[in-house]
């Protein structure tokens, strides 16, 4: 069962925007069955959207559609639909009068014409509800294959995904089993992983493929198995996950199945009744944005200060001058002293402290750019490491935000067992 995702829109394609959508839906239908084989942007304009409709009506089962649903006239995406199709538009009463309760529950200005337009769908399309908008999913079934026609807004996608187009996915295909399993991997890069385990590759079972993912100081393996037998196909990846142990078990630091490293260090904080804050400098807050992009996030993360310059580090972290005079702010004590005041600022019971030099210029230190103090606080003791990661800023602070994760998920574990 293969898929195709098209999105539309010459903000895509100009780079005002980034295309967040494609990598939802291929996720969504990964999980029943659904391969994407391929993703395409395209501009607004009629020629080059049917031309695209008519190449991926011709590769894949399902043709996903996002953009170009507006109520301006630039949205040409229902009208090039009709022509596809040799279909007309025809006013769908439900859409209109969802389309008026939003208006009147919670949009200040007047509907207009425009905006009752957008309950003109093509008649061979079946509407599909938009809780969140006025543009409503469209759904095409013709010779055995689907296209689905989303708004480009991602929250609005997103609701029609999960309650519209999945489960008639579901309803409609027989799809095979995918599974995925991800090993995370820290202290080894790409290449010299790939020699460490090339005899244990090459015995791979025909059913599982490997996938190296590398990303700024960590090496992801990904298994993925395809077949009908889920039971069977979960035995195959759990016996070549205990092999792999064997060989690199050294530098495995955990699992990425569906949820981030930050969400599983969330429900292990709170598992434990424990808390977590962070003090940036270097990381300008990416760590906290990281911990409360998940609802229900305030339960295990109570706060962070973006402490960028000298003088914030004294102020809000109540860091004695005297330390970062004598050691400067990219150092071990200025990182262990941060982790300490967000410690006992927020309350918490760990906590993570950024301080380094990410370029382009040193700042208030003489530490070599790439340099990057973390500091690691928990209930027995604050401890900091050094490192070095190189002299691109973009690097720097994203193997900071990485090796900081897998520090403070070490902390956690070894505490859990300890006690």
């Amino acid at each position: 069962m293969t898929a195709e995702i098209i999105t539309i829109g010459d903000e895509i394609l100009i780079g005002q925007i980034i295309d967040t959508n494609s990598a939802y839906i291929s996720k969504e239908l990964n999980k029943i069955g659904v391969s994407v084989h391929q993703i395409t942007s395209i501009e607004d304009e009629r020629h080059h959207i049917l031309q695209t409709l008519k190449k991926a009506s011709e590769r894949a089962d399902i043709v996903i559609i996002t953009g170009g649903l507006g109520p301006t006239k630039d949205d040409i995406t229902k009208k090039c639909l009709c022509d596809f199709f040799d279909d007309d538009l025809i006013r769908n009463e439900e859409v209109l009068k969802h389309i008026e309760d939003l208006f009147e529950k919670y949009i200040d200005t007047p509907i207009s014409n425009l905006n009752r337009d957008q309950a003109l769908i093509p008649s061979k399309a079946i509407a599909l509800h938009n809780e969140y908008g006025t543009a409503p999913g469209m759904w095409f079934q013709e010779n055995g294959k689907v296209f689905v026609s989303m708004p480009g807004v991602p929250y609005e996608m997103r609701g029609l995904m999960e309650r519209e187009i999945i489960p008639r996915l579901i309803r409609s295909f027989s799809r095979p089993v995918i599974l995925h399993k991800t090993v995370i991997t820290y202290g080894l890069g790409e290449s010299a992983i790939a020699e460490k385990i090339e005899a244990w590759e090459d015995g791979l079972p025909k059913e599982i493929k490997l996938a190296y993912l590398p990303n700024l100081g960590r090496v992801r393996l990904r298994l993925t198995a395809k077949g009908s037998n889920e039971a069977h196909l979960k035995n195959l990846i759990d016996e070549q996950i205990l092999k792999l142990h064997q060989i690199i078990g050294n530098i495995i630091f955990g699992y990425e199945d569906d949820d981030p490293i930050e969400v599983i260090i969330a429900n292990m904080l709170v598992e434990k009744n424990w808390t977590l804050s962070t003090a940036e400098s270097c990381t300008g807050g990416r760590l906290a944005s990281k911990f409360t992009k998940a609802p229900g996030s305030s339960a295990s993360f109570k706060g962070s200060a973006v402490c960028y310059s000298t003088q914030a580090k004294t102020d809000i972290l109540d860091i004695p001058k005297e330390v970062i005079e004598k050691y400067s702010v990219v150092s071990a004590e200025v990182a262990e002293a941060m982790a300490e005041g967000a410690m006992k600022k927020f309350h918490t019971e760990f906590s993570i402290s950024t301080t380094g030099n990410a370029g382009p210029s040193k700042g208030d230190s003489d530490e070599e750019l790439g340099t990057v103090f973390i500091g690691i606080g928990t209930p027995r003791g604050i401890h900091s490491f050094k490192f070095n990661f190189g002299n691109h800023r973009e690097k720097v602070i994203g193997k900071t935000v990485n090796k900081a994760m897998n520090l403070l998920q070490e902390s956690i574990l070894k505490m859990d067992k300890d006690n």
